[in-house]
């Protein structure tokens, strides 16, 4: 059966004719590609009508005609232009050429089904499918099929998108360095999933859904790279809400841009904007206020602005989002790009989702994606578009993949951030749950045993697809070294024993400044709560920063060991991830926004991971990580009832500042009382010492 990958296109009429004819050949294979832009010399790109490659015959490149006269001169012009372009281009690959002879199987042809059938003679020229098909059966089967994938890298020339693997630095056969460069080497392509996610146009709204280390980040960063290559004059934007991103970004659409078009990007006419901004940095609901005539809240005006709103658990962009789509008509917002997309879109609401919307003109092109559990502020799940925009129609992605995540160290954070195996009564032991059972598989999991219905016993586990064994296979299968938990009686020894690590690594291990990051969960404390480790690792003559300290935009520097909070660590990932403190996210309030980031913490690593924490609370991590290890990195648990998912979600919310106030002054009168109860019964003290209001509530509490 062939795959097939709906590019862009100009010419719609013979384009749909072409893929309905591969869609309904059950006996054909490969993957077809309508309007696919491919770099065919350093200077020039050109879009390719379609074109069909397969394990059966090579390469079938079609020149598309919508309708009219066709001329044999005219399509043999362009068929030997074509089919020049394409040979030069592959036997650039020494891999694809036996000296001068190239060893892949080429062919050009027109499909003219709206034109009417002329004599075409030397042209390879077919008015309709059966003509179409007779062509393919003669065709001989292509001799060198173990050059298919080779072949296909090039044509899509993903080949160098996921960052270099050379690291032509390392030395030893054994180090992590080594064992890295095996790695990057592995997945330095994209799969049939990212690769379809990027291609694929949609005239409309498209939901891009994934967990951590899907690739989510790429696949935006590479479909505005692609639309751009296709659409010069489209004025696009990428927006985000983890300001580190904005180099990443850059760095992917310019290189895309650059493989396909061999030119730079237009970056008059692709802009990277945060989610937020401020009257120095560009954003789109900065640039929304402004251009709306309208009043710009910052954070401290969006967080009085929810007070007096009386809603003390909203996010701040939240509201400041859905105060400025009310207060502007819909008929007075003029269009400003004719496409966005929205990355982390968990972190900044429907509402900014509906400005985003408002901005573009008919039809509405909206790319997002999201995770949920990467959701570190409070607020409802995203609804699905036809809620949010109230439309029937969008295009639905889901990512199941993992490429940067061991199943290790993927499934461990799921149980850590679900509370799976944490030391409670077994009804109240989850933190947070999917409420949907469907999510489960599209995330990549299976039922292992049991069934996912209220009150039933369930083990769920990875498939092999959604988490390729070859990402621990490649780090030696060795648990012990990709996954560890650390607990510490001082802070002092967190810091030295990671100062020392870094130190192992940098000097055996072959990784690189850039391949490491310690992360803080709680960002308000970062500055102060890292200052032991950076001493440690100066005395060592390791040089340190935290990350967007001087530049917010910057997160890595070169020959520097990057400190960070959970918030600039989204979206950035690296071989080596040390989290510290990490007893914070062991219990206590707003506990699910607590395992939030403890989860988004460790899918930060792409190959080793060392979680470090002071105290007993470290204890309790411990314990639920060795059950999760015990359990082949399984989740065994019992399915909750709606009852208790709406429990778990009210118990363990995120809490206001006055809510938390009230709780600890609740939590010490109690502990008062307790204190004058003891105090009367001991004979220490006696009910008359007390006040009339205290001796009325200290009666009721007294025996009889």
């Amino acid at each position: 059966m062939v795959q097939t990958r709906r590019g862009i296109t100009k010419k719609f009429a013979s384009s749909r004719k072409l893929l309905e004819f591969f869609e309904s050949s059950t006996d054909l294979e490969g993957i077809f590609y309508t309007g696919y832009p491919i770099l065919f010399s350093t200077v020039e790109s050109k879009t390719v009508d379609a074109l069909w490659i397969s394990q059966q015959h090579g390469i079938v490149v079609f020149d598309l005609s919508e309708g009219g006269p066709v001329t044999e001169a005219g399509l043999i012009e362009t068929q030997d232009d074509l089919e020049l372009r394409i040979k030069n281009l592959l036997s650039q690959y020494q891999d694809l050429r036996k000296r001068k002879d190239l060893l892949v199987d080429v062919r050009v042809v027109s499909y003219c089904p709206n034109s009417p059938k002329a004599a075409t003679g030397e042209a390879q020229c077919f008015f309709n499918n059966e003509d179409l098909k007779a062509f393919i059966d003669s065709l001989p089967k292509w001799s060198n099929v173990a050059l298919y994938e080779k072949t296909l890298s090039v044509l899509q020339s993903v080949t160098r998108l996921r960052g270099d693997s050379k690291r032509a630095y390392v030395k030893k056969s054994d180090s992590k360095g080594s064992r890295l460069k095996i790695l990057e080497g592995t997945i330095a392509s994209l799969d049939n999933d990212q690769e379809k996610a990027i291609i694929e146009y949609f005239e409309g709204v498209q939901r891009i859904r994934g967990l951590a280390g899907s690739g989510k980040t790429i696949i935006l960063a590479l479909k505005a790279a692609y639309l751009h290559a296709q659409e010069e004059n489209w004025k696009i934007a990428v927006t985000f809400n983890t300001r580190s991103l904005k180099n990443q970004f850059r760095e992917l659409i310019e290189r895309f841009v650059v493989e396909k078009k061999g030119s730079l990007p237009n970056w008059e006419n692709i802009k990277i904007l945060h989610a937020w901004g401020n009257p120095s940095t560009e954003g789109i609901y900065y640039n929304f206020c402004k251009d709306q005539g309208i009043e710009y809240l910052d954070f401290r005006g969006a967080r009085r602005l929810k007070q007096f709103l009386g809603e003390p658990n909203s996010p701040e962009f939240e509201v400041i989002c859905r105060k400025a789509i009310q207060e502007v008509p819909a008929s007075k917002i003029l269009p400003k790009y004719d496409l966005i997309l929205v990355d982390e879109a968990q972190d900044v609401s429907e509402h900014f989702l509906k400005m985003c919307y408002s901005l573009l003109p008919n039809p509405k092109r909206l790319i997002y994606a999201y995770d949920e559990l990467q959701k570190l502020y409070e607020g409802s799940p995203l609804p699905n578009p036809k809620d949010i925009f109230g439309i029937d129609e969008y295009d639905d992605v889901i990512l199941k993949t993992c490429y940067r995540n061991s199943k290790s160290i993927l499934t461990s954070a799921h149980s850590l951030g679900f509370g799976i195996y944490r030391e409670k009564p077994e009804d109240d032991r989850l933190v947070q749950f999917f409420d949907d059972p469907k999510l489960w598989s599209d995330v990549g999991y299976e039922v292992k045993e049991g069934a996912m219905t209220a009150g039933s016993n369930v083990t769920l586990a990875r498939t092999e697809k959604s988490s390729p064994p070859y990402l621990e296979r490649n780090l030696n299968n060795d648990i012990d070294d990709i996954i560890q938990f650390r607990q510490f009686e001082t802070k002092n020894d967190q810091a030295k024993y990671i100062a020392h690590e870094i130190k192992k690594n940098l000097d055996d291990d072959e990784l690189l400044h850039k391949d490491i990051i310690i992360i803080n969960p709680e960002a308000l404390t970062t500055k102060d709560e890292v200052g032991i480790a950076r001493v440690f690792l100066q005395k060592l003559g390791i040089t340190s920063h935290i990350a967007g300290n001087f530049n917010k935009d910057v997160f890595f520097q070169d020959n520097s060991i990057g400190f960070t909070g959970i918030n600039r660590a989204k979206g950035n990932e690296v071989p080596m991830v040390y989290i510290i403190n990490a007893e914070y996210c062991f219990e206590g309030p707003e506990l699910k926004k607590k395992r939030n980031i403890l989860f988004t913490a460790m899918t930060r690593s792409k190959a080793w991971l060392r979680v470090c924490g002071v105290g007993d609370s470290m204890t309790g991590l411990i314990d639920e990580f060795q059950k999760v290890k015990e359990n082949n990195f399984s989740m065994a648990f019992k399915y909750p009832t709606e009852e208790q998912i709406n429990k778990m979600n009210l118990i363990n919310r995120d809490m206001s500042a006055s809510e938390r106030r009230t709780i600890n002054t609740a939590s010490s009168t109690v502990s008062d009382l307790k204190n004058i109860l003891e105090s009367i019964k001991e004979g220490k003290t006696f009910l008359e010492d007390y006040t009339e209001e205290v001796q009325e509530i200290l009666r009721q509490l007294l025996p009889k």
